[in-house]
C-alpha cells in the first residue's frame, strides 16, 4: 500500500477512473451488439436506427481515448458495409 499521500490520491484516481473506464466500454460494447443483433435479426430499421445511436458513442471514446480512432472507424465501416448488404438483400 502506498506511504506517500500523492501515492495514495493517484491510487484512489486509479480506482475511480477503471470503474468508469469499464462502464464506458461496457456501454460501448452493448451499443454495437444491438446493432449487431438487428443485423442477425434481418431487421434493417432496427440495424439502421441503433446505428445511429452507436456512431456518436464510438466517436466520442475514440476521442477521449477509451478505444484507438482506427478501431472506432473500423467498426462503424464493417457494421455500415453489413447494414447496406442487407438493405440490398
Amino acid at each position: 500500500m502506498a506511504n506517500i499521500k500523492s501515492a495514495k490520491k493517484r491510487a484512489k484516481q486509479t480506482v475511480v477512473r477503471n470503474a468508469r473506464n469499464a462502464s464506458q466500454r461496457s456501454m460501448l460494447r452493448t451499443a454495437v451488439k444491438r446493432v449487431l443483433k438487428a443485423i442477425e435479426a434481418n431487421d434493417h430499421a432496427t440495424a439502421e436506427a441503433a446505428f445511429k445511436t452507436a456512431v456518436p458513442i464510438l466517436d466520442r471514446y475514440s476521442a477521449r481515448g477509451l478505444i484507438h480512432k482506427n478501431k472506432a472507424a473500423r467498426h462503424k465501416s464493417r457494421i455500415n458495409a453489413r447494414i447496406k448488404a442487407l438493405k440490398a438483400a
